[in-house]
């Protein structure tokens, strides 16, 4: 399984919106990413554009058993519960289309202080409007950010259990 982390980012102060998403395989070692800048929308929006272009993404690289994370409750309710095919918004009907591909996904909310890589990378892209930007290497800040969270995780000393 490869996991996808996405997240969105609205600016009011700039009228824009950002998407992004860190790709990696099971380790957790870093396959690729991507990072887009999108018109303003509503939050639930501009989250589930990141999910579409997180599968469309994994879709073109052939990855064929996927989990994408996203922090937004109400998303992740939607397509769990089956509401994705019926919904009145586009991209929550092309989330359901991109399911039904021959591939397996799975969807699972996750808080957003474990999104950090995602967080960072929709925050950062500077490029034309709906341009979507892949990184095959993580940035400088995202390969710091990505050592910090790893050491976080690990025990302080052998004798201390991790939890």
């Amino acid at each position: 399984w490869i996991k996808i982390n996405v997240d969105g980012s609205v600016s009011v102060c700039n009228t824009k919106a950002a998407i992004g998403g860190a790709v990696r395989d099971s380790n957790g070692n870093w396959l690729t990413s991507f990072a887009m800048i999108t018109r303003v929308s509503y939050v639930f929006q501009i989250e589930t554009r990141s999910v579409v272009e997180g599968l469309k993404l994994a879709w073109s690289k052939g990855f064929t058993q996927v989990e994408v994370n996203c922090d937004n409750a109400m998303s992740i309710d939607t397509i769990r519960n089956g509401f994705a095919s019926i919904s009145n918004i586009a991209k929550v009907q092309l989330i359901h289309e991109w399911c039904t591909k021959n591939w397996k996904v799975k969807f699972r909310y996750v808080l957003k202080k474990n999104k950090k890589v995602a967080d960072c990378l929709a925050k950062v892209v500077i490029e034309k409007l709906n341009q979507l930007v892949l990184l095959t290497d993580p940035q400088q800040y995202i390969t710091r950010l990505m050592l910090i969270i790893h050491c976080m995780r690990r025990p302080l000393s052998p004798y201390i259990p991790s939890f």
